[in-house]
């Protein structure tokens, strides 16, 4: 039994020739399927390449999404975090406020001080009040301008640690936790506002500024005296600024005190009542005079290098009863 062939024609248009080419069936069959295997795979290639291709597309997509989705997050974690300072802000203030304002607790001196108390036998070379002196040896305790203060060090806690942790869960319990604070917070203003309402006189009467612009140099509690060498407790703040820059009263009150003194140099002394006085040392000017009245922001003096200084600057303390306390806790903004 013959095989069945296939005969083909080739003619080409423009010769005229004309081919023929002769196939066996089975060949034909072969080259048919294997062509159809070809297309197959051909077509399954392109399917799978145009589904790699949607699918580079849409993870360039969600890149892009999670990119602005991060940048976001950081938005809301940069708000969190600010809100988070405004609430321990609001806290110092109204901490200090109540602490300030409080003139009837006993321990009212002590929380003001908020200072190492000397040990037995170490020397406290503090400003005592004028009227106690007996002599200006007792006064080795002076200002030290522009000291170079050490960097604060992270090991020993003096500088706060950032929480590194990025997670939505844990900014999620922040904000949580901050909500929380804020509505503590408000309660405790009000109440804040309720008392002080009452006692609107004292509160006009609280110094509650720094008296001049400038940065402070040397803060309240026990340093090294720039001229004995030896530890001494450092009745106020130092502020540096530039001679004859004003310096303002800090609250309304009355002048007890315009004149010279050898350690103070020109010295200004503000009653407030309830107990609370400040001074003023080291003025170049004294622009007022003793029984006058002064209104909060009312210039008294300007900065200057007189008495016992190592440079200009505005030498400010706070006491209570005679009790030299930290000016900080009478600067609100602070």
């Amino acid at each position: 039994m013959d095989k069945k062939k296939v005969t083909l024609f080739i003619v080409s248009n423009q010769t005229g020739k004309t081919r023929k080419i002769v196939l066996s069936a089975a060949w034909l069959k072969a080259i048919s399927f294997i062509s159809a295997v070809i297309i197959i795979i051909f077509a399954a290639g392109l399917v799978d390449y145009f589904g790699l291709l949607l699918q580079a597309m849409e993870n360039k997509r969600l890149k892009a999404e999670n990119a602005q989705l991060i940048k976001q997050f950081q938005v809301v974690e940069s708000k969190v975090s600010a809100l988070e300072n405004s609430l321990e802000r609001v806290k110092t203030f109204t901490t200090k406020l109540k602490l300030i304002t409080n003139v009837d607790a006993d321990d009212r001196i002590t929380k003001l001080t908020m200072g190492p108390k000397p040990a037995a036998g170490q020397p406290v070379e503090e400003y005592e009040p004028m009227e106690q002196r007996e002599s200006t040896d007792v006064l080795e305790e002076q200002d030290q301008v522009f000291a170079n203060k050490k960097p604060l060090n992270d090991q020993q806690g003096e500088l706060a640690n950032e929480n590194a942790d990025k997670d939505y869960a844990s900014l999620v319990v922040r904000i949580d936790k901050a909500v929380k604070e804020t509505q503590l917070k408000e309660q405790s203003v009000i109440d804040l506002w309720e008392s002080l309402s009452e006692r609107q006189s004292l509160l006009n009467s609280t110094p509650n500024m720094k008296p001049a612009k400038g940065w402070i140099t040397s803060r309240f509690g026990y340093r090294v005296s720039p001229f004995t060498g030896k530890t001494a407790l450092h009745a106020g703040l130092d502020i540096a600024a530039a001679p004859g820059s004003p310096v303002y009263a800090p609250a309304d009150g009355v002048i007890v005190f315009a004149s010279y003194d050898e350690s103070y140099g020109k010295l200004i002394t503000i009653d407030y009542g309830y107990g609370v006085t400040t001074r003023f040392g080291h003025l170049s000017q004294i622009y007022v005079q003793v029984g006058q009245r002064v209104n909060k922001w009312d210039v008294v003096g300007a900065v200057g290098n007189t008495g016992r200084s190592t440079g200009p600057h505005l030498h400010y303390e706070v006491r209570i009863n005679g009790t030299a306390v930290d000016p900080i806790n009478y600067i609100l903004d602070e």
